[in-house]
């Protein structure tokens, strides 16, 4: 005898189970991507907007104790090394880069070209020192990861740089054009 009531799941209703599975976990899969990439987007402009701040307020410093005179080269020189390559406190020191190039290529750290193509202008790394000083130590450095300032002192302007980027952009000036 045939037995008429069968109980079970057919091939198909198998498969086809199978398959909404696979689309509903692809869907999640590439909604956590792109949420990871606006994160890591988000963390890398706040980490250069507080490296901004705080360089900004270097150079606001740095008119103020100019006073008058701000328009003097020579003093916003004098004014950058007591402020930037304070000597007297090696902790706050930002190192320059020109100066640190060698030990980046030891340490396999790669500065693009874009950051670097300007020879008039000085770029100072902020070293992990000069973040704790700062205030800024919750910033945490990836390693072969910089942060760049490029000072201009006359027109009271700051540029933050990033060597690794995001999407081949470098300056949060850049980065903060991007929308995901």
């Amino acid at each position: 005898m045939k037995e008429e009531n069968q109980k079970g799941i057919t091939l198909i209703a198998l498969v086809v189970t199978i398959i909404v599975l696979l689309i509903i976990a692809a869907i999640g899969i590439s909604g956590g991507k792109d949420k990871i990439r606006r994160a890591n987007l988000e963390s890398l402009k706040t980490n250069m907007m507080l490296i901004e701040a705080k360089a900004r307020e270097c150079v606001e410093e740095a008119n103020f104790k100019l006073g008058p005179n701000a328009k003097e080269i020579e003093k916003i020189g004098e004014i950058r090394q007591s402020i930037y390559e304070n000597e007297n406190d090696k902790s706050a020191k930002l190192e320059k880069l020109a100066d640190l190039e060698s030990e980046f290529e030891e340490q396999g750290i790669n500065i693009p070209s874009e950051i670097t193509s300007s020879e008039n202008e000085i770029l100072y790394c902020v070293t992990e020192e000069a973040l704790e000083k700062w205030g800024l130590n919750k910033i945490e450095v990836e390693p072969g990861e910089v942060y760049l300032i490029k000072f201009n002192e006359v027109e009271a302007t700051v540029e933050v740089y990033n060597n690794i980027g995001f999407n081949n952009k470098y300056s949060l000036t850049d980065i903060s054009d991007i929308e995901l």
